[in-house]
Protein backbone atom coordinates (compact mmCIF):
# COMPACT_ATOMS: atom_id res chain seq x y z
CA UNK A 1 0.00 0.00 0.00
CA UNK A 2 1.14 3.72 -0.94
CA UNK A 3 1.62 5.77 1.88
CA UNK A 4 -0.49 9.39 1.98
CA UNK A 5 1.33 12.19 1.49
CA UNK A 6 2.96 11.21 -1.84
CA UNK A 7 2.12 11.52 -5.57
CA UNK A 8 -0.29 8.69 -6.57
CA UNK A 9 -0.98 7.99 -2.77
CA UNK A 10 -3.83 5.78 -1.28
CA UNK A 11 -5.84 6.24 1.67
CA UNK A 12 -5.81 2.97 4.17
CA UNK A 13 -8.52 0.25 4.02
CA UNK A 14 -9.86 -0.09 5.78
CA UNK A 15 -10.50 3.49 6.38
CA UNK A 16 -11.86 6.26 9.01
CA UNK A 17 -12.91 9.74 8.64
CA UNK A 18 -14.69 13.01 9.85
CA UNK A 19 -16.97 14.14 7.88
CA UNK A 20 -18.32 17.78 8.14
CA UNK A 21 -21.51 18.31 7.11
CA UNK A 22 -23.64 22.00 6.69
CA UNK A 23 -26.92 21.02 6.89
CA UNK A 24 -27.94 24.33 5.45
CA UNK A 25 -26.17 24.27 2.56
CA UNK A 26 -27.64 23.95 -1.08
CA UNK A 27 -31.16 23.40 -1.23
CA UNK A 28 -30.91 22.46 2.79
CA UNK A 29 -31.18 19.02 2.56
CA UNK A 30 -27.32 18.00 2.70
CA UNK A 31 -28.03 15.54 5.85
CA UNK A 32 -30.71 13.43 4.11
CA UNK A 33 -28.42 13.34 1.05
CA UNK A 34 -25.51 12.20 2.99
CA UNK A 35 -27.89 9.74 4.52
CA UNK A 36 -29.47 7.97 1.14
CA UNK A 37 -26.36 8.27 -1.57
CA UNK A 38 -23.02 8.57 0.86
CA UNK A 39 -23.47 6.17 3.49
CA UNK A 40 -24.55 3.27 1.78
CA UNK A 41 -21.31 3.57 -0.55
CA UNK A 42 -18.95 4.17 2.36
CA UNK A 43 -20.46 1.18 4.38
CA UNK A 44 -19.48 -1.36 1.40
CA UNK A 45 -16.25 0.09 0.98
CA UNK A 46 -14.57 -0.17 5.11
CA UNK A 47 -15.10 3.54 5.31
CA UNK A 48 -16.07 4.11 8.88
CA UNK A 49 -17.55 7.74 10.08
CA UNK A 50 -17.96 9.94 12.56
CA UNK A 51 -20.57 12.91 11.29
CA UNK A 52 -20.38 16.47 12.67
CA UNK A 53 -23.24 18.86 11.62
CA UNK A 54 -22.07 22.24 11.17
CA UNK A 55 -23.98 24.81 13.41
CA UNK A 56 -22.97 28.29 12.56
CA UNK A 57 -20.52 30.26 10.23
CA UNK A 58 -16.75 29.38 10.88
CA UNK A 59 -17.59 26.42 13.39
CA UNK A 60 -15.74 23.93 11.03
CA UNK A 61 -13.05 26.27 11.34
CA UNK A 62 -12.87 25.66 15.08
CA UNK A 63 -13.36 22.63 15.28
CA UNK A 64 -10.31 21.67 12.69
CA UNK A 65 -8.68 23.92 14.92
CA UNK A 66 -9.09 22.10 17.83
CA UNK A 67 -9.79 18.70 16.54
CA UNK A 68 -7.07 15.66 17.20
CA UNK A 69 -6.04 14.72 13.44
CA UNK A 70 -4.54 11.81 14.22
CA UNK A 71 -7.94 9.88 15.06
CA UNK A 72 -8.97 10.30 11.53
CA UNK A 73 -7.50 9.00 7.72
CA UNK A 74 -9.30 12.06 5.92
CA UNK A 75 -11.63 14.62 6.61
CA UNK A 76 -14.91 14.55 4.18
CA UNK A 77 -16.88 18.19 3.42
CA UNK A 78 -19.99 17.43 2.76
CA UNK A 79 -21.37 21.54 1.81
CA UNK A 80 -20.43 24.15 -1.05
CA UNK A 81 -16.96 25.02 -1.45
CA UNK A 82 -17.01 27.60 1.57
CA UNK A 83 -17.15 25.15 3.91
CA UNK A 84 -13.73 23.77 2.27
CA UNK A 85 -12.06 27.08 2.43
CA UNK A 86 -13.34 27.09 6.53
CA UNK A 87 -11.44 23.98 6.85
CA UNK A 88 -8.01 24.82 4.84
CA UNK A 89 -8.04 27.96 7.02
CA UNK A 90 -8.43 26.00 10.23
CA UNK A 91 -5.93 23.66 9.44
CA UNK A 92 -3.72 26.77 8.77
CA UNK A 93 -4.59 28.45 11.84
CA UNK A 94 -2.88 26.09 13.96
CA UNK A 95 0.01 25.62 15.34
CA UNK A 96 1.18 22.43 13.84
CA UNK A 97 0.10 23.44 10.11
CA UNK A 98 2.91 22.32 8.07
CA UNK A 99 1.73 18.59 9.71
CA UNK A 100 -2.32 19.67 9.74
CA UNK A 101 -2.48 20.48 6.41
CA UNK A 102 -1.26 17.11 5.22
CA UNK A 103 -4.19 15.68 6.64
CA UNK A 104 -6.33 14.43 3.11
CA UNK A 105 -9.40 16.33 2.67
CA UNK A 106 -12.26 15.10 0.23
CA UNK A 107 -14.91 17.42 -0.95
CA UNK A 108 -18.43 15.93 -1.54
CA UNK A 109 -21.13 18.74 -3.17
CA UNK A 110 -24.03 19.52 -0.39
CA UNK A 111 -24.58 23.36 -1.60
CA UNK A 112 -25.12 25.04 -4.85
CA UNK A 113 -21.84 25.65 -6.37
CA UNK A 114 -19.53 22.48 -5.59
CA UNK A 115 -16.87 23.91 -7.91
CA UNK A 116 -13.92 21.76 -6.62
CA UNK A 117 -15.91 18.31 -6.34
CA UNK A 118 -16.77 18.80 -10.24
CA UNK A 119 -13.59 19.87 -10.23
CA UNK A 120 -11.83 16.42 -8.70
CA UNK A 121 -14.78 14.88 -10.92
CA UNK A 122 -13.29 15.94 -14.13
CA UNK A 123 -9.72 15.18 -13.04
CA UNK A 124 -11.35 11.76 -12.67
CA UNK A 125 -12.06 11.43 -16.33
CA UNK A 126 -15.79 11.35 -15.46
CA UNK A 127 -18.56 13.20 -17.48
CA UNK A 128 -19.95 16.89 -16.10
CA UNK A 129 -22.75 15.79 -13.72
CA UNK A 130 -24.38 17.73 -10.80
CA UNK A 131 -26.41 17.31 -8.15
CA UNK A 132 -26.86 13.64 -7.05
CA UNK A 133 -25.15 12.22 -10.08
CA UNK A 134 -22.06 14.05 -8.94
CA UNK A 135 -22.28 13.90 -5.02
CA UNK A 136 -22.33 9.28 -6.24
CA UNK A 137 -19.39 10.12 -8.38
CA UNK A 138 -17.58 11.92 -5.52
CA UNK A 139 -18.33 9.54 -2.54
CA UNK A 140 -16.58 6.74 -5.33
CA UNK A 141 -13.96 8.69 -5.50
CA UNK A 142 -13.74 8.29 -1.71
CA UNK A 143 -14.47 4.56 -2.17
CA UNK A 144 -11.49 4.25 -4.14
CA UNK A 145 -8.81 6.38 -1.97
CA UNK A 146 -6.49 7.84 -4.45
CA UNK A 147 -5.23 11.02 -3.30
CA UNK A 148 -3.80 13.99 -5.50
CA UNK A 149 -1.70 17.21 -4.35
CA UNK A 150 -3.51 20.82 -4.72
CA UNK A 151 -2.05 24.15 -5.10
CA UNK A 152 -2.93 26.76 -2.72
CA UNK A 153 -3.30 30.48 -3.09
CA UNK A 154 -2.11 32.86 -0.05
CA UNK A 155 -3.83 35.94 -0.20
CA UNK A 156 -2.94 39.16 1.62
CA UNK A 157 -5.07 42.11 1.92
CA UNK A 158 -4.63 45.75 2.72
CA UNK A 159 -6.21 45.16 5.99
CA UNK A 160 -3.86 43.34 6.95
CA UNK A 161 -6.09 40.01 6.97
CA UNK A 162 -4.10 36.94 5.79
CA UNK A 163 -6.31 34.18 3.85
CA UNK A 164 -5.89 31.07 2.32
CA UNK A 165 -7.96 30.42 -0.72
CA UNK A 166 -8.68 26.58 -2.43
CA UNK A 167 -10.41 27.86 -5.41
CA UNK A 168 -11.07 31.30 -6.39
CA UNK A 169 -11.34 35.02 -6.25
CA UNK A 170 -13.72 36.67 -7.69
CA UNK A 171 -14.42 40.57 -8.14
CA UNK A 172 -17.26 42.46 -10.69
CA UNK A 173 -19.67 40.42 -12.20
CA UNK A 174 -19.06 37.29 -11.15
CA UNK A 175 -18.85 37.84 -7.56
CA UNK A 176 -22.12 40.02 -8.06
CA UNK A 177 -23.74 37.28 -9.58
CA UNK A 178 -22.35 34.47 -6.76
CA UNK A 179 -22.97 36.60 -3.93
CA UNK A 180 -26.00 38.58 -4.69
CA UNK A 181 -28.04 34.69 -5.72
CA UNK A 182 -27.24 33.80 -2.39
CA UNK A 183 -30.71 35.17 -1.31
CA UNK A 184 -32.21 32.10 -4.33
CA UNK A 185 -29.83 29.27 -3.11
CA UNK A 186 -32.99 26.94 -2.75
CA UNK A 187 -33.11 27.04 -6.60
CA UNK A 188 -30.04 25.26 -6.25
CA UNK A 189 -27.84 25.68 -9.46
CA UNK A 190 -30.20 28.12 -11.60
CA UNK A 191 -29.43 30.68 -8.83
CA UNK A 192 -26.41 31.71 -10.23
CA UNK A 193 -28.82 31.75 -14.21
CA UNK A 194 -30.99 34.29 -12.41
CA UNK A 195 -28.62 36.45 -10.84
CA UNK A 196 -26.30 36.52 -14.17
CA UNK A 197 -29.69 37.67 -15.68
CA UNK A 198 -30.22 40.07 -13.20
CA UNK A 199 -26.83 41.73 -13.47
CA UNK A 200 -27.13 41.98 -16.75
CA UNK A 201 -29.96 44.47 -16.97
CA UNK A 202 -27.84 46.24 -14.59
CA UNK A 203 -24.14 45.51 -15.42
CA UNK A 204 -21.55 47.49 -13.82
CA UNK A 205 -17.76 48.97 -14.67
CA UNK A 206 -15.17 48.55 -11.87
CA UNK A 207 -12.27 50.53 -11.88
CA UNK A 208 -8.62 49.32 -10.52
CA UNK A 209 -5.21 48.13 -11.48
CA UNK A 210 -4.47 44.81 -12.15
CA UNK A 211 -1.01 43.29 -12.23
CA UNK A 212 0.65 39.56 -12.64
CA UNK A 213 3.26 37.50 -12.35
CA UNK A 214 2.87 35.06 -15.20
CA UNK A 215 4.74 31.97 -15.71
CA UNK A 216 7.68 32.40 -17.76
CA UNK A 217 8.81 35.74 -15.60
CA UNK A 218 8.95 33.71 -12.02
CA UNK A 219 12.37 32.08 -13.55
CA UNK A 220 14.93 33.39 -10.46
CA UNK A 221 12.92 36.02 -9.60
CA UNK A 222 12.48 35.97 -5.66
CA UNK A 223 11.52 39.25 -3.76
CA UNK A 224 13.96 40.88 -0.73
CA UNK A 225 11.29 41.77 1.36
CA UNK A 226 7.87 39.25 1.33
CA UNK A 227 4.62 40.27 3.05
CA UNK A 228 4.60 39.26 6.84
CA UNK A 229 2.07 36.41 7.68
CA UNK A 230 1.30 34.95 10.81
CA UNK A 231 2.55 31.74 9.25
CA UNK A 232 2.35 29.69 6.58
CA UNK A 233 4.52 29.22 3.53
CA UNK A 234 6.77 32.36 2.56
CA UNK A 235 5.25 34.35 -0.47
CA UNK A 236 8.87 35.14 -2.35
CA UNK A 237 7.39 36.59 -5.00
CA UNK A 238 5.11 39.13 -3.30
CA UNK A 239 6.47 42.53 -1.74
CA UNK A 240 4.19 44.69 0.86
CA UNK A 241 1.32 46.18 -0.52
CA UNK A 242 2.25 49.81 0.06
CA UNK A 243 5.23 49.26 -2.58
CA UNK A 244 4.70 49.10 -6.04
CA UNK A 245 4.88 45.22 -7.96
CA UNK A 246 8.46 44.45 -8.88
CA UNK A 247 9.60 45.24 -12.30
CA UNK A 248 9.26 41.68 -13.94
CA UNK A 249 5.68 41.86 -13.45
CA UNK A 250 3.19 42.73 -15.64
CA UNK A 251 1.05 45.69 -15.33
CA UNK A 252 -2.40 45.46 -17.86
CA UNK A 253 -2.94 48.91 -19.00
CA UNK A 254 -6.53 48.63 -19.09
CA UNK A 255 -8.23 50.17 -15.55
CA UNK A 256 -11.65 49.71 -16.26
CA UNK A 257 -13.01 45.58 -15.74
CA UNK A 258 -16.37 43.86 -16.03
CA UNK A 259 -14.64 41.05 -14.02
CA UNK A 260 -11.79 39.79 -12.62
CA UNK A 261 -11.22 35.88 -11.53
CA UNK A 262 -8.26 34.43 -10.25
CA UNK A 263 -9.01 30.33 -10.68
CA UNK A 264 -7.15 27.16 -8.98
CA UNK A 265 -9.19 24.55 -10.93
CA UNK A 266 -11.32 23.85 -13.91
CA UNK A 267 -14.68 24.50 -12.85
CA UNK A 268 -16.30 27.59 -10.79
CA UNK A 269 -19.67 25.66 -10.30
CA UNK A 270 -20.85 22.14 -10.96
CA UNK A 271 -22.18 23.64 -14.69
CA UNK A 272 -19.82 26.03 -14.94
CA UNK A 273 -16.76 24.47 -16.49
CA UNK A 274 -14.65 27.86 -16.84
CA UNK A 275 -11.12 26.81 -17.75
CA UNK A 276 -11.48 24.46 -20.45
CA UNK A 277 -7.71 24.57 -21.02
CA UNK A 278 -7.43 22.26 -18.07
CA UNK A 279 -5.77 21.29 -14.83
CA UNK A 280 -2.99 23.84 -13.82
CA UNK A 281 0.37 22.50 -12.69
CA UNK A 282 1.91 22.95 -9.65
CA UNK A 283 2.16 26.36 -8.51
CA UNK A 284 0.26 27.87 -11.30
CA UNK A 285 -3.48 29.29 -11.31
CA UNK A 286 -5.87 30.74 -14.68
CA UNK A 287 -6.44 34.73 -14.34
CA UNK A 288 -8.92 35.60 -16.19
CA UNK A 289 -10.51 39.63 -16.80
CA UNK A 290 -12.81 41.23 -18.84
CA UNK A 291 -12.50 44.53 -20.39
CA UNK A 292 -15.38 47.61 -20.03
CA UNK A 293 -16.53 47.89 -23.66
CA UNK A 294 -18.18 43.91 -23.84
CA UNK A 295 -21.68 44.21 -25.09
CA UNK A 296 -24.49 42.50 -22.51
CA UNK A 297 -25.13 40.02 -25.47
CA UNK A 298 -21.54 39.21 -25.76
CA UNK A 299 -21.40 38.88 -21.95
CA UNK A 300 -24.61 36.85 -21.96
CA UNK A 301 -23.40 34.21 -24.60
CA UNK A 302 -19.99 33.68 -22.89
CA UNK A 303 -21.83 33.42 -19.79
CA UNK A 304 -24.33 30.59 -21.24
CA UNK A 305 -21.46 29.02 -23.50
CA UNK A 306 -19.70 28.73 -20.28
CA UNK A 307 -21.36 25.74 -19.18
CA UNK A 308 -19.86 23.17 -21.05
CA UNK A 309 -16.37 25.08 -21.25
CA UNK A 310 -16.80 26.64 -24.98
CA UNK A 311 -16.85 30.32 -24.18
CA UNK A 312 -12.84 30.93 -24.85
CA UNK A 313 -13.75 29.60 -28.14
CA UNK A 314 -15.82 32.76 -29.09
CA UNK A 315 -12.15 34.64 -28.96
CA UNK A 316 -13.82 37.36 -27.33
CA UNK A 317 -11.28 40.62 -27.70
CA UNK A 318 -12.67 41.75 -24.24
CA UNK A 319 -12.22 38.79 -22.40
CA UNK A 320 -8.23 37.44 -21.60
CA UNK A 321 -6.80 34.61 -19.99
CA UNK A 322 -3.00 34.09 -18.09
CA UNK A 323 -1.48 31.29 -16.62
CA UNK A 324 -0.11 33.02 -13.33
CA UNK A 325 1.82 32.27 -10.32
CA UNK A 326 0.69 35.90 -8.45
CA UNK A 327 -1.36 38.63 -9.07
CA UNK A 328 -2.12 41.98 -7.38
CA UNK A 329 -5.61 43.80 -7.62
CA UNK A 330 -6.06 47.22 -6.09
CA UNK A 331 -9.60 48.74 -7.13
CA UNK A 332 -9.71 52.29 -7.04
CA UNK A 333 -12.80 51.95 -5.15
CA UNK A 334 -14.56 49.73 -2.16
CA UNK A 335 -17.82 49.17 -4.18
CA UNK A 336 -18.57 45.60 -5.12
CA UNK A 337 -17.37 43.39 -3.19
CA UNK A 338 -14.50 39.95 -3.41
CA UNK A 339 -16.10 36.51 -3.55
CA UNK A 340 -13.07 34.23 -1.82
CA UNK A 341 -14.33 30.53 -2.57
CA UNK A 342 -17.64 31.88 -2.71
CA UNK A 343 -17.70 34.11 0.45
CA UNK A 344 -18.05 37.60 0.76
CA UNK A 345 -15.45 40.19 1.70
CA UNK A 346 -14.83 43.31 1.74
CA UNK A 347 -13.65 45.12 -1.45
CA UNK A 348 -9.75 46.27 -1.00
CA UNK A 349 -6.13 46.00 -2.33
CA UNK A 350 -5.25 42.28 -2.18
CA UNK A 351 -2.55 40.10 -4.04
CA UNK A 352 -1.90 36.93 -3.94
CA UNK A 353 0.67 33.66 -4.71
CA UNK A 354 0.20 30.43 -5.46
CA UNK A 355 2.16 27.60 -3.41
CA UNK A 356 2.40 23.77 -5.17
CA UNK A 357 1.10 20.70 -3.87
CA UNK A 358 0.36 22.00 -0.59
CA UNK A 359 -2.15 20.05 0.42
CA UNK A 360 -4.18 16.57 -0.41
CA UNK A 361 -7.57 15.62 -2.06
CA UNK A 362 -9.25 12.62 -2.89
CA UNK A 363 -9.16 12.54 -6.66
CA UNK A 364 -9.21 10.71 -9.66
CA UNK A 365 -6.42 7.65 -9.99
CA UNK A 366 -4.44 10.13 -12.74
CA UNK A 367 -3.45 13.14 -13.48
CA UNK A 368 -5.70 15.23 -16.25
CA UNK A 369 -3.29 14.71 -19.30
CA UNK A 370 -3.76 18.73 -20.47
CA UNK A 371 -2.09 20.32 -17.65
CA UNK A 372 -1.76 24.09 -17.49
CA UNK A 373 1.53 26.05 -17.14
CA UNK A 374 4.65 24.89 -16.00
CA UNK A 375 5.77 22.62 -13.42
CA UNK A 376 6.79 23.84 -10.05
CA UNK A 377 10.79 23.33 -10.54
CA UNK A 378 10.62 25.79 -12.95
CA UNK A 379 9.75 28.33 -11.51
CA UNK A 380 10.71 28.26 -7.97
Amino acid sequence: METAGRPGSLLPRPCRVLVLLNPQGGKGKALQLFYSYVQPLLADAEVSFTLKVTERPNHARELVCAEELGRWDALVIMSGDGLVHEVVNGLMDRPDWETAIQKPLCSLPGGTGNALAASMNYYAGYEQVTNEDLLTNCTLLLCRRHLSPMNLLSLHLASGLHIYSVLSLAWGFIADVDLESEKYRRLGEMRFTLGAFLRLAALRIYQGQLAYLPVGGAVSKMSASPPEARQGPVDTHLVPLGEPVPSHWTVVPDQDFVLVLVLLHTHLASNMFTAPMGRCAAGVMHLFYVRAGVSRATLLRLFLAMHKGKHMEYNCPHLVHVPVVAFRLEPKSQRGMFAIDGEMTTCEAVQGQVHPDCFWMVSGSRDTPNQLGTPAEAIS
